[in-house]
C-alpha cells in the first residue's frame, strides 16, 4: 500500500497491485514466457471471457509480424470484442471498438485536435505548468517517490486541462477514470462513475456549444465535416475514452520511461547531456515498455494465422508486448537501449486504428522527464529503498512500475504558477456543496 496526493496536497491510500487484480501477484516478468512461445507455438489457445463474462476458447498471436498483420487486417479481425467490453461504461460509440466504415467517419470527426500541429502549443501552455506544479511539491526535498507523487496523478491532470476543467474537478475526475478502468474488476463502481461521468460532460458540452473556449470539448461537441456533426451519444462516448485512456496508458507508459532510464544510469546521462536523444528514447521506451500488452480482436470468417485455422467468430488476442521484443526483428530486444537503430515498433496499433492520441503521449512522456531532468539535478535511483520494496515493474495485461524512489539534489522551485481552471462554470466541488 502506498499514497497519492489528493486535490488539497494529503495523500490518500492507493495499492498499485489491486489497481487491476486480472493480473496475479506474481506478474513480474511475462517475456520470458512469450519469448518460448514465439519460439515454440507462435499462435496458441488460451482463456479469455465473451462480452457475456463466460470463458471461451482464444487465440493469441505472439511474433511481430503476425500480430501487424491481424491488427492491420480490419476486415478479417473485427474490433466488435472491444466495443463489446467498453461499452457499458463508455457507450456504443467506442471509437477504438468500432468498424469501417462507422470507424472512419467518427474518426474523421474527432481527430482535428490530437494533430500534431494542434498540440503543438499545449506543451508550454498547458502541460509544462502541470508538470511543474507537481515537482514544487517535492523539488526542494532531494527525494520523491514517483509514482505517488508524479506519474499516477501527471497524465489526468493534463487531459483535465486541455478538456478545460475545472482544477477542482481534477480528483473526482480520476477518480471517475479508475472506476471505468477498472470495470471488469469492480462492475458496480464502474457503473456509477460511467452515468456520473456522462451527466458531467451533459453539462460540460451543452455549455461549450453556448460558449465556445479553446480546448478540446469545444472542439469535438461542434465537430462538422460536409454538414455532419458528432451526435451527443457520440460525444459522449469519445470523451468518456479519452479520460480513462489518456490517463492510465500515459500514466504508465511514463513510469516505464522513467524506470529504464534510471535503470541504465549511462543512457540517463547521455539524455541529461543530450537532449536531443529525447525523441529515440521515447520510442524505445514504448517498444521496451508498453503499458498495455494486449489487444483483441474478432474473427469475421473461417481464418488462419501462422498455419493454424482460425473458426469465424473467434476471440483473437493480439500480444503486443510479445511483438515489440521479437527477436527477429531487434537485437537484444529484452535490453532497454536508447542508441538502437530505430524500428518502428506496435505499442501505437497498426493500420486504421493507430492509437490517436499517440502525439499527445509521446509529448507528455518528453515533458515529464525534461522537466524532471531540469529541476532535480542529479536524479537517480534510490538504491535502498529500491531493495527494501523489491521495486519492480509488474503486469501481464497493464504494465508499470511498483514504484519509482529517486535521490536528487535539493534545489529552489520557480514560484508556482496559479493552477489552470475553466472560468465562468461551477465546478462540480461546488454543485455538490450546493445540494449537501
Amino acid at each position: 500500500m502506498t499514497t497519492v496526493l489528493d486535490a488539497a496536497g494529503q495523500f490518500s491510500d492507493w495499492d498499485p497491485l489491486a489497481q487491476y487484480p486480472i493480473d496475479p501477484p506474481g506478474a513480474r516478468d511475462p517475456y520470458p514466457r512469450l519469448a518460448e512461445c514465439r519460439r515454440s507455438k507462435p499462435i496458441a489457445t488460451r482463456n479469455a471471457r465473451d462480452e457475456h463474462g463466460n470463458i471461451v476458447d482464444a487465440f493469441e498471436v505472439y511474433r511481430y509480424d503476425d500480430v501487424a498483420a491481424v491488427m492491420r487486417d480490419n476486415t478479417t479481425f473485427s474490433s466488435e470484442s472491444i466495443r463489446a467490453d467498453m461499452a457499458p461504461v463508455m457507450g456504443e460509440h467506442v471509437l477504438v471498438g468500432m468498424d469501417e466504415p462507422d470507424h472512419k467517419r467518427l474518426r474523421s470527426l474527432v481527430q482535428f485536435p490530437f494533430r500534431p500541429k494542434s498540440i503543438a502549443h499545449w506543451e508550454d501552455e498547458l502541460v509544462r505548468p502541470v508538470v511543474d506544479g507537481m515537482i514544487d511539491r517535492f523539488v526542494d526535498r532531494g527525494h520523491a517517490e514517483l509514482v505517488q507523487e508524479f506519474t499516477y496523478t501527471y497524465p489526468v491532470q493534463v487531459i483535465a486541462v486541455i478538456l478545460g476543467l475545472p482544477h477542482e474537478d481534477h480528483l473526482q475526475f480520476h477518480q471517475w477514470a479508475n472506476a471505468i478502468t477498472n470495470f471488469a474488476a469492480n462492475p458496480k463502481t464502474g457503473f456509477i462513475a460511467a452515468r456520473e461521468l456522462r451527466a458531467y460532460f451533459a453539462d460540460v458540452v451543452e455549455d461549450r456549444r453556448k460558449h465556445p473556449r479553446d480546448d478540446i470539448v469545444t472542439e469535438i461537441a461542434v465537430a462538422e465535416i460536409d454538414g455532419e456533426r458528432i451526435s451527443d451519444e457520440e460525444t459522449f462516448s469519445f470523451l468518456q475514452l479519452l479520460l480513462p485512456a489518456g490517463a492510465e496508458t500515459t500514466y504508465r507508459a511514463t513510469g516505464n520511461f522513467l524506470f529504464g532510464l534510471l535503470s541504465n544510469p549511462d543512457q540517463l546521462d547521455a539524455i541529461r547531456a543530450d537532449r536531443s536523444l529525447m525523441t529515440q528514447a521515447v520510442e524505445e521506451s514504448i517498444r521496451w515498455g508498453p503499458p498495455l500488452l494486449i489487444t483483441s480482436r474478432i474473427a469475421t470468417k473461417d481464418t488462419e494465422i501462422a498455419g493454424t485455422p482460425v473458426p469465424a467468430g473467434s476471440q483473437v488476442i493480439a500480444n503486443v508486448g510479445s511483438a515489440n521484443r521479437d527477436e527477429t526483428r531487434w537485437e537484444r530486444a529484452d535490453e532497454f537501449d536508447i542508441f538502437r537503430e530505430s524500428v518502428p515498433m506496435i505499442s501505437f496499433g497498426v493500420g486504421v486504428h493507430m492509437c490517436l492520441g499517440m502525439h499527445l503521449a509521446r509529448m507528455e512522456m518528453r515533458t515529464a522527464v525534461n522537466r524532471l531532468l531540469d529541476r532535480c539535478p542529479s536524479l537517480r535511483f534510490d538504491a535502498e529503498a529500491i531493495e527494501r520494496d523489491d521495486v519492480h515493474i509488474h503486469g501481464e495485461t497493464f504494465r508499470s512500475p511498483t514504484a519509482i524512489p529517486v535521490l536528487f539534489n535539493p534545489s529552489g522551485s520557480p514560484p508556482q504558477a496559479p493552477a489552470p481552471t475553466a472560468l465562468g462554470r461551477q465546478s462540480h466541488t461546488e454543485r455538490l456543496a450546493s445540494v449537501t
